[in-house]
Formats: structure tokens, sequence, C-alpha cells
């Protein structure tokens, strides 16, 4: 599924109307497609603009040789910010249509490369909603500059606005809980460090907010504790694929807002990173996505419990139907788009 991603960039390359090109790379494939096609971009008259992140740990050495690629093809490279990791996987083209600038995007939750794509569970999103471009031109302004900004009105950016945003989407649930309202809490990351996420969860587990996280690696939260974080449950699930997706759904009184991120909930996402986390408007792909995660959800085969005894262990239902997630999300998919 990553050549759309490919094709898109390949496509905007060769395109008499598209006049410029704009992204950030943070950890690319040894033969980079993304690569090429921007600098094919370049060599048919394209503005390309590229944040190369250079701080990207272990691939340091890899993208200062890529940086150097880019710039001897005309290719304007910006080497990320000086205070803070550029992580966001973001791009944005525009395109000359009528006389008038129209915008489309990409945005994920994983990095623009082809050969981690084949071994990582990412989700990634192609859009023209003027609510998403609007913002990314705003953002893409900013990181030129090399500097970061906030008032962005859909995305979630950090470093200056990602704890904010969240602590009162949870804080919304806290208050619908109290008022009898429809309240839930899905968080799918990496990881789960930063207090004042932990912090603000824990009060919504005590203000009666269902919560349902899957962490794959650190998971400072302690869930299940009578009293304390008892409306919230935490599965992990290692299988074949890495599963690298940051995923927030909130219930909103049954809105069920949902987002994607390029952002675990630590506080170097927070703090030290740019990162951009995005609404899911399409009403199909938002559906899409929640098969995916109740199916996760169900998985009985390699998901493990995460408890307060810390011992981990594998969910196992023997009564219920054997559903092992990446396989039933494969033959899914498969089904659905075949």
């Amino acid at each position: 599924s990553y050549d759309y991603i490919i094709l898109f960039l390949r496509e905007a390359a060769i395109d008499p109307k598209v006049t410029e090109i704009q992204i950030t790379l943070y950890r690319l494939a040894e033969n980079s497609k993304v690569i090429n096609a921007l600098i094919n971009a370049a060599k048919n008259g394209k503005a390309v603009s590229v944040l190369l992140e250079l701080k990207a740990r272990f691939d340091e050495q890899a993208n200062i040789f890529w940086t150097g690629r880019l710039m001897e093809e005309g290719v304007k490279v910006n080497y990320g910010l000086t205070d803070y990791k550029v992580h966001s996987k973001i791009c944005l083209v525009k395109r000359i249509e009528k006389d008038k600038p129209v915008y489309y995007a990409n945005l994920a939750t994983g990095n623009f490369n082809e050969k981690t794509a084949n071994i990582y569970c990412d989700h990634s999103i192609f859009t023209a909603k003027k609510e998403i471009t609007n913002d990314l031109v705003k953002l893409f302004d900013a990181l030129n500059k090399r500097t970061v900004t906030k008032g962005f009105k859909h995305l979630i950016v950090s470093p200056l606005e990602s704890r904010s945003k969240l602590i009162n989407f949870i804080n919304r649930e806290i208050r619908n809980a109290k008022a009898g309202k429809l309240a839930y809490i899905m968080l799918k990351v990496n990881s789960l460090a930063d207090e004042g996420i932990i912090s603000k969860l824990y009060d919504a587990s005590n203000a009666g907010v269902k919560i349902q996280l899957i962490i794959r690696g650190i998971c400072c939260l302690v869930p299940g504790v009578k009293g304390f974080s008892e409306n919230i449950t935490a599965i992990s699930i290692i299988d074949k694929f890495l599963e690298h997706a940051r995923i927030y759904i909130f219930s909103n009184n049954g809105k069920n807002d949902m987002y994607l991120s390029s952002a675990d909930l630590m506080s170097r996402n927070f703090e030290h990173r740019v990162e951009v986390g995005f609404p899911v408007l399409d009403t199909e792909v938002k559906q899409e996505i929640q098969d995916i995660i109740d199916l996760q959800l169900q998985d009985n085969t390699k998901s493990r419990q995460i408890n307060a005894s810390n011992n981990n262990r594998y969910h196992k239902n023997r009564l219920s139907k054997k559903i092992r997630a990446q396989v039933d999300i494969y033959n899914y998919l498969k089904t659905k788009h075949q």
C-alpha cells in the first residue's frame, strides 16, 4: 500500500500544474524512491523544499548524505531546528487550478520510508480538505523560517500545543462522564510516559470515563487498580510487524473524534520535538480505522494484558473465536479493497 506515497510524489514531479512540494523527512530508505521523486521534481522546475532532520538517531550519517545529494540537484534543504527535532511526517503539494492555488497533502504516523513500510504498521492519509491544508501552509511557513508556532485550528502540533490540547480533550470526557453523557477514550501509541497525561487519565478513570489503551512499548500508567484506575485497561501487541501507529479517539458524547499522530505520549514528544496530529474527517476512513482498532482490542493471540502486577500475560480466551489482529486486519483490508 505504500506505493501510493511514491506515486503521489512521482505524479507531482511531472504534473505541469504543480509548482511546489514541501516535505519533512526523518528516516529514509537506503535507495530512497522518495528522494528520487523529489530530485525529479526539482529537475522539472518545481520549487522543492525539504526539511531533513539531521538529528535522527542512528540515521545522522545517512541524512547528511541525502542533504548533500538534494542540494546538488537544486532542492532547498532545511536542516531542522536548533532546539527541536522535527519528527512530523507531512507533505504538501501546491497545484495551480483555474489560476488559483490548490493544496494536496499527505500526513502520516510513520516515516516516508518505503523499506520500513514493509514491516511497520502505520496509517497515512491523503487530503485536499482546506481545514488541514491551511494549517499545513502555516506550519511549513514557520518551519522554513526555522521556528515553531501555535494557533492551529485543526492540527495538534508540538512543541507548543500538543499536551494542552490532549488534556483539554480528556477534560471534556471527564465533564461528559459527570454529566451522564457518553465518555470514552482510546489511545494507541508506542509509549505512554508523560506524567501530565497519565495523571489526567487517572482523573478521567475516577470520573467514570472508560479508557482503553494499546501500548506497544513503555507504559508508565498502572491500569486496573480499584479506586484509582479501575476504568482503564491496557494491552500490548507484539507480532510479526511492528505496531507503530499513533491513534487518539475521544467519544465527545458519541461524535468519536479521531486523530492520527506522529507523536507518542512522552515528554520528549510534547516538549522537544515538532510533531503533528491530525483529525480523521472522512467518515469511511474513520470507520476503517475504527474497525482495525476493534480487531486489535479483541486480539486473544498476540496481545498481552498490561496490569499492576507487571507480569504482562498473554490475553487468552479459549471460549472466544481466535483473533490474531495483524492477520485478521490483513484479511479485512484485502476483502474490503479487492
